[in-house]
């Protein structure tokens, strides 16, 4: 008898399966839900650490900061509008992480954030909207990507027509 036991998955591995997810996805906005409850931050700060990414976080209270150095904030970046603006002239790979933002969000916010959406440039920039109000992402449909932070559970492979599918 063979019978197929799940293995749970370990905080840092799904952080980084979530954060693989993000890099992968076809958008440069992404609605991210499950991301607050999941403990998310919490999962990828131990793995941003060890890998060196450029990953950050960003927070009415504290501003924009790097998720390595947990209390090291860019000076001034407690408005979403100069956040904004930094990453957007920002050269650099880099996800960043939204959180808690503003309702309603100011026009001059969305249009920075619809920006940042279309942005074409050569190195991979990801904003990430961390469990978004629905009418904020019903106002950027059109230009986000959505995710979830909960795994997908393990399929069987099955034998259709002589190949393997999922």
């Amino acid at each position: 008898m063979n019978t197929s036991i799940a293995t749970p998955v370990s905080p840092a591995h799904a952080g980084a399966e979530v954060l693989e997810r993000i890099l992968a996805a076809r958008g440069s906005l992404i609605a991210l839900d499950g991301g607050e409850t999941a403990g998310l931050v919490g999962q990828l700060r131990p793995l941003v650490r060890r890998s060196g990414q450029a990953v950050y976080l960003w927070n009415p209270e504290l501003g924009l900061g790097n998720l390595r150095e947990e209390h090291v904030a860019l000076p001034g970046s407690q408005r979403l509008n100069i956040a904004l603006r930094y990453m957007l002239q920002s050269n650099h790979f880099g996800v960043y992480f939204l959180q808690r933002l503003p309702l309603p969000l100011p026009m001059a916010d969305a249009t920075l954030l619809r920006q940042l959406a279309r942005a074409a440039t050569g190195h991979v920039r990801r904003v990430v909207l961390l469990d978004p109000p629905e009418a904020l992402v019903a106002s950027f449909n059109d230009v986000l990507v959505r995710l979830s932070c909960q795994s997908k559970p393990a399929q069987r492979p099955r034998l259709r027509d002589g190949r393997w599918m999922l």
